[in-house]
């Protein structure tokens, strides 16, 4: 009997050291991404904090959760409702009770919706790459609440932008949201180093090394081919098919550089009590009412 009991207590004392040695592991993993991702992201005098507090969990639910619903949209209207050309819109899509109409703007969700339908393979692949490899490091240092913010500011400032600019045509896409992270984290990226780097060239330079040699080539890639595909689907795809705004993708950026900008400086503040941000949202409701009068009134789709 006393054999046993010591059998099962080296036993239990072996699973036990098992755990630990595994738990380690998974801490060790973890702080690694951390690590990495806070050279990425963040100014060194803000890394310390950061490392204090980091976590992975919970894990960035808000860019994968988006991503999973748009790539199972583009999947249905692809499998079940196939399109003659994966490149260009169909009547599959252009019929979704989820794009951006100019002759079913009353229906405002719309406004928001259009983000879950895509014109083509390129257009979705290109999109989810650059959220995913973009919003996942973003979430884990801003968490959710505020990249979900950046992102749907710059859906709904795409759209109303697109209504306002391009009035009579259709949208589709999640570029708004996707350009909004983009050109959040670049302002931030010149923010950080404008402190420490006075000459315009050492900046540029900084910012390129920043931004990672290869990530950096692929994202200008990737950005370049989309907008060409939007201007593609704008002023080429009319021939075969419905017309395409590409609106969105500018005001997409440009709501990253003002309310991402403010948000994404203030990881380890109360964005709310910085008056940049209440600047920068008071800017963009000014927009928004604005963009709701011309639709209301003066909208040539009217």
């Amino acid at each position: 009997m006393e054999m046993e009991r010591m059998n099962t207590d080296t036993s239990g004392e072996e699973e036990e050291k098992e755990n630990n040695e595994r738990n380690s592991r998974v801490c060790t993993s973890c702080d690694k991404i951390h690590e990495s991702i806070s050279k990425w992201m963040l100014p060194e005098n803000a890394r310390g904090t950061y490392l204090e507090r980091a976590n992975c969990i919970p894990p960035p639910l808000f860019i994968i959760s988006i991503s999973i619903a748009e790539l199972a949209v583009f999947i249905y209207y692809a499998v079940w409702k196939p399109q003659k050309q994966w490149i260009t819109l169909d009547t599959g899509v252009w019929n979704s009770p989820f794009i951006y109409r100019p002759d079913k703007r009353e229906e405002t969700w719309r406004f928001i919706s259009y983000m879950l339908v895509h014109a083509g393979i390129q257009h979705i692949l290109g999109n989810l790459f650059l959220q995913l490899i973009l919003g996942i490091p973003l979430e884990m240092v801003h968490k959710g609440h505020r990249v979900s913010l950046v992102y749907l500011a710059g859906v709904i400032g795409g759209s109303l932008a697109s209504s306002v600019c391009d009035p009579l045509q259709a949208l589709v896409g999640a570029s708004g949201g996707v350009y909004a992270l983009i050109g959040g984290y670049f302002m931030n990226v010149l923010t950080y180093h404008v402190v420490t780097y006075n000459h315009y060239l050492d900046l540029f330079l900084k910012c390129l090394v920043n931004l990672n040699e290869h990530f950096y080539d692929d994202c200008v890639f990737l950005v370049g081919t989309d907008m060409g595909f939007a201007l593609y689907r704008r002023f080429i795809a009319p021939v075969n098919g419905p017309q395409v705004s590409f609106v969105a993708h500018i005001a997409g950026g440009l709501a990253g550089m003002s309310v991402g900008y403010v948000i994404f400086s203030c990881f380890d503040k109360n964005f709310i009590k910085d008056p940049r941000f209440w600047i920068s949202i008071v800017a963009y409701l000014v927009f928004l009412v604005f963009a709701v009068f011309f639709n209301i009134f003066l909208s040539p789709a009217n």
